[in-house]
């Protein structure tokens, strides 16, 4: 049976503020992308906790992806006699889709050259939709970085993550990023169903 852990808005509330010091000091993030949907409601209360006294706000921009495979189920003998193809089946899985992203042609993406990104998300579970998020953003941003002619310009991403689940993972994010701790995730919990307050579950 699957374990259940409920999280609230005031322990979310408490992980971003935890975290705060830590991500201005050693990620000193310009700007936020928040992986929708999980990762709004964090981005924005993050934004909170980083605000600093006569700085502005840290801007967030949204992308939105969706996980998901096509499993077939197993041919019943009376599919197979009418000749019906399987049924297919949505389940969580690799195959990750762009439901909205940074628009290539406008301000955005220059916008995002030369910057120190955050990227935030509520969980870190295969790390699957982490890893196409970081190599789709490096890539769109080094195809701005080269339109524009900022040859010395460096763009460099971090991630946070409310929870990260202690399991073998699909994806990966780039060894530069692990290795200069450019990854953060306020709790590491097991391998449970979490259900945050903004899901309908």
């Amino acid at each position: 049976m699957v374990t259940k852990v409920y999280v609230t808005y005031n322990e979310v509330h408490k992980l971003c503020q935890k975290n705060a010091d830590r991500i201005l000091e050693e990620f000193q993030p310009n700007l936020m992308i928040a992986i929708g949907g999980g990762g709004y409601v964090p981005a924005r209360i993050l934004r909170s906790f980083l605000k600093r006294r006569n700085s502005p706000n840290i801007p967030i921009q949204a992308i939105g992806l969706s996980l998901y495979e096509n499993l077939s189920s197993t041919k019943s003998s009376s599919s197979s006699l009418s000749g019906e193809a399987d049924p297919v089946v949505e389940q969580p899985g690799t195959k990750v889709t762009r439901t909205q992203w940074l628009d290539l042609s406008s301000l955005e993406m220059a916008n995002l050259v030369g910057k120190r990104i955050l990227i935030v998300d509520e969980v870190d579970d295969t790390r699957t939709t982490l890893e196409y998020a970081v190599r789709e953003l490096e890539k769109d941003v080094e195809t701005a970085r080269q339109k524009l002619g900022k040859a010395g310009e460096k763009t460099e991403f971090s991630v946070f993550v409310l929870h990260n689940k202690d399991k073998t993972k699909k994806g990966q994010l780039p060894q530069d990023m692990l290795k200069e701790n450019r990854y953060l995730a306020a709790e590491t919990v097991g391998d449970v169903w979490i259900c945050y307050p903004w899901e309908a579950t």
